[in-house]
């Protein structure tokens, strides 16, 4: 049995350590496991084409493993080819792979020869519907905007699940618009993306009074901060990272965010005592505690934002997800081409949320 004090983890990160955002959630994750268990930490950064085009994942989780690592997170979608590598050319170095489907015996990408590689993912699909729903008792131009990353199943899902909270909740006399806005990447990477600073803008330009944020950084936050500071009757939803709304309060109606502790020591504690098994892990929020650090894998922070007669609003939009007395992933629900996604009364499984095909009928923006 090895001394706690000796466990050392590699923690590969897609953007900086201090993105305000999902890397940062990340690394926080990752120093939660060096307070809780007094594991030491080698972080990689900044690990994608654009910033590190000569590394690979496998290449840094090598490294790692080199320096000692008996754990290696990897934290991005992004990271797939890298860390299957990896796993592949280390059997006996639990990993994990965050956000990923490998380990799922029921999902389309299993990998039943990884062993080694585990997956953890927290049901932001809750997190979302809060951020739809403090969206939609907001806005008075009924007009609310998504700045979106890249396209695949997760990004879709996550998307579906804020227009099913603003739809649920919007009690405006307009009819409810919802675009979405991807820029191409998970954050802004010049002559690559689009800007989400100019983005932003243009959402409120266009008509917009709210912007969702569902990218890694913090720029909707730092525009609608300007734009309010001018006068503008404009507000925001910030994603991933707990302090989010610390770049704009008072626009700030609130925060879903990550974290990552919880389940990232309960792995740590496994592979210290050589019990780690290639689990599929997909939590959602502690509802006793949203907001509990060592509970609670999605989190929710009410920004200054939202009116006292809005939260509570909110609040009861809460205790009703949390009771299951609503399923919003509950038919008759369309996809954005017309073809049926859930029939009616039908609710859909797992395997159905985390596939999505496609955004719903209502949504505006590409789903492809």
């Amino acid at each position: 049995d090895e001394d706690h004090g000796s466990f050392k983890f590699g923690m590969i990160l897609v953007g900086p350590r201090d993105d305000k955002g999902w890397s940062q959630a990340h690394y926080e994750g990752g120093e939660y496991i060096e307070e809780i268990a007094g594991a030491e930490m080698i972080v990689a950064d900044m690990i994608n084409p654009a910033d590190s085009p000569n590394l690979t994942v496998d290449q840094v989780a090598s490294d790692m493993i080199d320096e000692g690592a008996q754990l290696i997170f990897a934290t991005s979608d992004d990271m797939k080819d890298g860390i299957l590598a990896a796993a592949e050319k280390f059997p006996d170095v639990p990993m994990i792979w965050a956000s990923g489907d490998s380990a799922w015996t029921d999902g389309k990408a299993y990998r039943e020869d990884l062993s080694n590689l585990g997956n953890i993912m927290g049901k932001m699909e809750y997190g979302k519907m809060i951020a739809g729903c403090a969206a939609a008792l907001k806005t008075k131009t009924g007009k609310i905007s998504f700045l979106g990353p890249l396209i695949n199943d997760e990004t879709r899902r996550l998307t579906n699940a804020a227009y099913l909270g603003a739809k649920h909740c919007y009690e405006g006399e307009a009819e409810l618009e919802f675009e979405v806005v991807w820029i191409g990447f998970w954050f802004h990477i010049p002559g690559v993306t689009s800007d989400p600073t100019q983005v932003a803008n243009e959402f409120f330009d266009g008509g917009s009074d709210v912007i969702i944020s569902h990218i890694d950084t913090p720029e909707a936050l730092v525009v609608t901060g300007q734009r309010a500071a001018e006068g503008e009757d404009v507000y925001v939803v910030g994603y991933d990272y707990e302090a989010s709304c610390d770049t704009a309060p008072e626009v700030c109606l609130g925060v879903p965010y990550f974290n990552w502790g919880p389940e990232y020591l309960n792995a740590a504690m496994k592979a210290g005592h050589g019990e780690f098994e290639s689990e599929f892990v997909w939590s959602g929020p502690n509802w006793d505690d949203m907001n509990g650090k060592d509970s609670s894998t999605i989190g929710w922070n009410t920004g200054d934002g939202l009116t006292a007669d809005e939260v509570s609003k909110l609040d009861s939009f809460i205790s009703k997800l949390s009771s299951e007395e609503i399923n919003l992933f509950t038919g008759p629900l369309n996809f954005q081409d017309g073809s049926e996604f859930l029939a009616d009364g039908e609710e859909a499984s797992d395997f159905q949320i985390w596939y999505t095909s496609q955004l719903l009928e209502g949504m505006t923006g590409d789903s492809e």
